[in-house]
């Protein structure tokens, strides 16, 4: 299927690893320019690197977006690589397991930071070309923590929850420009940092090695329908297709891609 996503530009937050790089390079595949961004400049370019040597368009930028002047000049520096931006997905943000009683307020406020605040600038930076363009794409990264709140990260749950709250009012200012503002929310997804992830919970279960653990993981407290991890390319192909002219019909969304692991209707 043709997206028509050929000669779009796109800013991914985020996607010097993980989710974010298979955002990143699954846009490009399908011939849309990107700018990678991150905090480490070495890694942001090993994504763009990638998707040069594929034969797609890369721009690298890099900054803290929690810092107003940086977030600032990320939203300048992206829209200069390729002359204007068409999509924005916000993916970066941060988590920490530290529950009720081990978080502050002041942690409350950190995550909601980095994972509020954050997308906030760039959506503020971007949206007005845009609008001028009469046509844009406003992505933000979720998580099934969104309806489904995890007491060991109550923070970045209520976070999360916010930003999808967000996304639907954003799709309501922008109603008749041309921009959908829609969140795409995985669940438990195969990604480096949770083969980590699985490593440490094998050695402190005593299995034999994070393949062990992630199988016990899927048929425990991560079970659902699909009795599977979701992974980086799948959560890239749907961002791929909301990006897209063909998705023109899809905004204020709440996507969830997670196997079935949240048992609510939407």
């Amino acid at each position: 299927m043709d997206l028509q996503l050929r000669d779009k530009r796109a800013l991914v937050t985020g996607s010097s690893s993980g989710i974010g790089r298979a955002i990143a390079i699954g846009l490009a595949g399908e011939g849309v320019a990107v700018v990678v961004h991150g905090r480490d400049g070495e890694r942001a370019r090993a994504t763009a690197d990638v998707i040069v040597t594929a034969g797609g368009a890369a721009a690298v930028v890099v900054g803290d977006l929690s810092d107003e002047a940086a977030a600032t000049r990320v939203a300048a520096e992206a829209t200069a690589a390729f002359g204007g931006l068409d999509i924005l997905v916000n993916n970066a943000g941060a988590a920490y397991d530290a529950g009720w009683t081990g978080a502050t307020t002041a942690d409350w406020s950190a995550l909601y930071e980095a994972n509020v605040a954050t997308a906030v600038r760039l959506i503020l930076a971007l949206t007005p070309p845009m609008r001028a363009a009469g046509w844009g794409r406003v992505i933000q990264l979720g998580s099934a923590a969104n309806s489904y709140p995890l007491p060991v990260r109550a923070a970045y749950s209520a976070a999360k929850a916010a930003l999808t709250n967000l996304t639907v009012g954003l799709a309501k200012e922008l109603a008749g420009t041309g921009i959908t503002s829609n969140t795409v929310s995985p669940g438990p997804t195969l990604t480096e940092g949770f083969r980590e992830f699985a490593g440490v919970f094998a050695r402190s279960h005593g299995l034999d090695d994070a393949d062990a653990a992630i199988r016990m993981l899927i048929d425990g407290p991560l079970a659902s329908p699909a009795a599977r991890l979701t992974t980086p390319a799948e959560i890239a192909a749907l961002v791929a297709f909301v990006a897209s002219p063909l998705g023109a019909s899809i905004n204020g969304a709440n996507l969830r891609i997670d196997g079935g692991l949240i048992p609510t209707v939407n």
